[in-house]
């Protein structure tokens, strides 16, 4: 006799932009998920997001949405500033969470949520979907087999150019995005760096301004280091003019390299090089990912599996925190204030 099917989790989406809209259209594609709550100051765009939903509502008050009893789950995707005041008002009120990255403004502030949720028993996952590229999937599997050898170091770049007054826009007030570059695009390579190195001991690098006109950064130079030597060289930019994003990771017995991951960044591409006992060129396998972006739908099943296994997510709170407090570090090197 099979046991009943659980009811769907009824999820409320807190910010109705670009990525709020991403993380309504990957919900159909997620088994035991259904939107319930569209909510965002501008009630227009709240009932935009609903219409693509059947049977969702709008609201304009997050208090009222994590109050609501018929919720189970709330996705927060507003500006920076806004997300951890309401991630932790949805865990006080007994909601699991996906906060997207970076989570907070202050690493301070995720030790409170991860104070709350532990409390509370629910689950909070952090926003950080490049994981959840098919490319990156692909090279974790790859890392994950052994065949790399014990890992030395890690390379990472990833750029934009901006756009005609991103200088005036949210991202360039410290008060709402809590820096520039580092905090917006460097965070995911943060994580990417410690999902594949671990824990990093040792920070050294700085975050400038260089075009720009902002008193935040518009680049990131970072060099990592694990305790065992292990060495993480991320740099990002919104001065690169053509969009980017490449990573290579280099064992002692081979390399993965991932360029693109799909859009204006180029066709998302894992390259596995494998060396040969007599060494000099490696033998070479190349995987193509052309296909459309579905890492926020396998991100969001993951988060639906947590909850339903009440598992610990990862990445969580205990790798937003340590992402921010690298993130902290180089801005007080830079002489940036944080917030």
């Amino acid at each position: 006799m099979s046991l009943p099917t659980p009811p769907p989790l009824a999820f409320a989406v807190v910010g109705c932009g670009l990525i709020g809209k991403k993380r309504t259209l990957s919900l159909p594609k997620v088994a035991g998920a259904a939107l319930r709550v569209a909510c965002d100051l501008d009630l227009g765009r709240a009932q935009a997001l609903a219409d693509l939903a059947p049977g969702c509502t709008t609201s304009t008050s997050y208090e009222a949405v994590v109050a609501d009893p018929a919720v189970d789950v709330v996705v927060v995707a507003t500006l920076n500033a806004s997300l951890a005041p309401i991630a932790l008002a949805a865990v006080r009120a007994g909601k699991h969470v996906l906060v997207e990255k970076p989570g907070a403004l202050h690493s301070s502030q995720l030790r409170e949520i991860a104070s709350e949720a532990a409390r509370r028993s629910v689950r909070v996952r952090i926003g950080y979907n490049h994981r959840f590229h098919p490319g990156l999937q692909k090279a974790r599997e790859i890392f994950e087999s052994g065949v790399l050898g014990p890992l030395m170091f890690l390379r990472g770049r990833y750029g934009h150019g901006g756009r005609k007054g991103y200088d005036r826009e949210w991202r360039a007030d410290p008060k709402l995005s809590g820096g520039g570059e580092l905090i917006d695009q460097g965070v995911h390579l943060i994580d990417l760096a410690s999902w594949f190195l671990g824990d990093f001991t040792k920070i050294e690098g700085h975050a400038s301004t260089l075009f720009w006109d902002m008193k935040v950064d518009d680049n990131a130079f970072l060099s990592l280091r694990t305790p065992a030597g292990q060495t993480a060289w991320l740099h990002v930019s919104c001065t690169e003019w053509k969009n980017l994003f490449s990573l290579e990771i280099y064992g002692r017995d081979g390399k993965l390299a991932m360029d693109g991951l799909g859009g204006s960044y180029g066709v998302e591409k894992l390259v596995y090089y494998r060396m040969l006992p007599q060494m000099g060129p490696p033998e070479t396998t190349s995987w193509e990912f052309p296909g459309g972006d579905d890492s926020w739908a396998n991100e969001m099943a993951a988060f639906v599996e947590d909850i339903r296994l009440a598992r610990e997510p990862s990445p969580g709170l205990r790798e937003g925190i340590r992402t921010l407090e690298i993130v902290e570090d180089i801005y007080r090197m830079s002489g940036y204030p944080l917030p």
